[in-house]
């Protein structure tokens, strides 16, 4: 009888490193496939120009990072500098992190919350945050076995479209 070998993680090769342009439309994928895993396509509105000039233009507002599996894109994770009035130092917000659903489990989204989580650290950041749909479960639970608590006493509100501008009018 022939052994067979479960799978592990040895058994893959996985890198992370920061996005560079030549990445923009691999990134603009990834934020569609997200989007229709999150059910939220129809809020996907940016362009691969738009993305270009927030990551790498002369006012770079975000960063993102590209996770691989045996040399292939599988994965990103795009964030951003917020600041805690309460700890008077920077931290990260973790805007967006996917991993497409058949590479999920082979330690991918780990490699990719951990190599943003020490960009965090050698900036001296209080803290790293992010936000998951209610929904999501396995993406809960995931972050849960990292040491992620969720804040429950928290909630987040936004301001978009004609409402923002009403309200960047107001005097």
């Amino acid at each position: 009888m022939e052994a067979r070998l479960p799978p592990c993680y040895a058994c893959v090769v996985i890198d992370v490193r920061h996005a560079i342009p030549d990445d923009v439309p691999l990134l603009l994928r990834f934020i569609r496939e997200l989007a229709e895993y999150e059910r939220l396509t129809h809020a996907v509105t940016g362009t691969e120009e738009l993305l270009h000039e927030y990551l790498f233009g002369p006012r770079r507002v975000a960063e993102a990072m590209v996770g691989f599996i045996d040399a292939i894109p599988l994965g990103f994770a795009l964030y951003f500098h917020n600041f805690s009035t309460f700890l008077c130092r920077p931290g990260i917000y973790l805007e967006d992190i996917y991993v497409r659903p058949d590479a999920r489990g082979k330690g991918l989204g780990k490699a990719m919350l951990s190599a943003v989580a020490r960009v965090a650290v050698e900036r001296n950041c209080g803290r790293m945050e992010w936000a998951a749909l209610n929904w999501n479960e396995p993406a809960i639970g995931f972050y849960r076995k990292l040491g992620a608590t969720p804040l429950s006493d928290w909630t987040t509100f936004r301001v978009t479209g004609e409402e923002l501008h009403q309200l960047a009018q107001f005097e």
